[in-house]
């Protein structure tokens, strides 16, 4: 076999088009053929990565708040309250509640990784090899899939030690009663919604939304692959 190979790449060293050259490369059976174990490891590593950066992002100051894609709006149930003090002019509050809103996720995912990495590291894999081929996010997908349960459980207390921290409360107590206030003649109550579900939800949504994108970059990027196990396993994708 490696004298085949040695002759044929001979001849197209002299013959071939440098494209040809790349086709024949391409046909030779690879010596350092992976096992799925290698690939199951690869995949957790690239997610503990991956996790690892987008929590350094999303706990930046403003981390959630600065970034579109990610950041917590009003909750939709109690849209009807941002809407009532909004159209009388008091927009400050709203502001600074959203905002609050936020940065306590931002809080919250300082201490994410270690929950996100026990999760990774005691995910049930069988075919690492499906998950290596099945697209741009494909982990991350079978992550929030497989724990999400579980991270949501690790996560809240998490969560609520961070909106004690930003005191998220506090914020939302003036909107409510501002809008109460405006809404006494109709007879209109807010709604109080549950701050630490929701905060938690997005908080989740945004740290997968990022780890996507980083996970993505494993795949595309040689240069975003950090370690030897990562080149290894994603340069055979």
């Amino acid at each position: 076999m490696k004298k085949t190979a040695v002759t044929v790449l001979l001849v197209c060293l002299f013959a071939c088009s440098p494209q040809d050259m790349q086709n024949v490369l391409n046909s030779i059976p690879s010596s350092t053929a992976l096992s799925n174990e290698e690939v199951v490891s690869g995949l957790k590593e690239a997610l503990r990565l991956g996790t690892e950066r987008s929590v350094e992002k999303s706990s930046l100051v403003d981390g959630f708040w600065n970034d579109a894609r990610i950041r917590i709006p009003f909750p939709a149930e109690a849209i009807k309250v941002k809407n009532t003090l909004t159209d009388l002019g008091i927009k400050k509050p709203v502001e600074d509640f959203e905002h609050a809103l936020n940065r306590a996720a931002e809080e919250a995912t300082k201490e994410a990784v270690p929950v996100f990495v026990d999760a990774i590291t005691n995910m049930s894999i069988q075919d690492g090899f499906n998950l290596l081929r099945g697209g741009e996010n494909a982990a991350t997908n079978f992550l929030r899939e497989k724990t999400s349960e579980t991270l949501r459980a690790k996560f809240t207390p998490v969560v609520e030690k961070a909106t004690q921290q930003v005191a998220l409360t506090s914020y939302w107590t003036p909107v409510a009663n501002a809008y109460n206030t405006a809404s006494l003649l109709t007879g209109g109550k807010a709604v109080d919604p549950d701050l630490n579900a929701y905060v938690t939800t997005k908080a989740m949504d945004g740290l997968f939304l990022l780890l996507a994108d980083e996970e993505k970059k494993i795949r595309q990027d040689p240069a975003a692959r950090a370690t030897a196990l990562l080149q290894k396993v994603f340069a055979q994708q």
